[in-house]
């Protein structure tokens, strides 16, 4: 396991994410992932820890609720997010990390047409 450790863009919010490498990520093309520009590496919540920062994060929803996407109430960046998905696990934005992972594998992600494609995210928490 290798250690990442990441945040938002003023510093206010610290976490780290525990991931076995090479990594699987995916890219999104819904909306709020194309207009945030977000990588997705989803975890199972055992690793991840949220080092400082939890005072100052906020949480949006929208849709069915299910989703809990915190951002920093300062910058107003979104780092990790609970996703609908995996609401067992975290999401953390790859390009809210401090080391750009190497070894990398990026998977496109219908988001546009959720509800057909969910199932193929299913697996990033189980069993872990």
């Amino acid at each position: 396991m290798k250690t990442y450790s990441g945040g938002c863009h003023c510093g206010a919010v610290r976490f780290e994410v525990m991931v076995e490498e090479p990594l699987e990520l995916e890219r999104c093309n819904c909306s709020v992932c194309t207009k945030s520009a977000y990588l997705h590496l989803i975890v199972p919540r055992s690793q991840f820890k949220l080092v400082s920062g939890e005072d100052q994060l906020n949480t949006y929803t929208f849709n069915t609720g299910v989703a809990q996407h915190y951002f920093c109430q300062i910058c107003g960046i979104k780092p990790f997010y609970v996703p609908r998905s995996n609401p067992d696990g975290v999401d953390v934005n790859v390009n809210c990390l401090d080391e750009e992972p190497v070894d990398v594998t990026i998977v496109e992600f219908d988001g546009l047409n959720w509800e057909q494609n969910a199932h193929k995210l299913a697996h990033k928490t189980a069993n872990r």
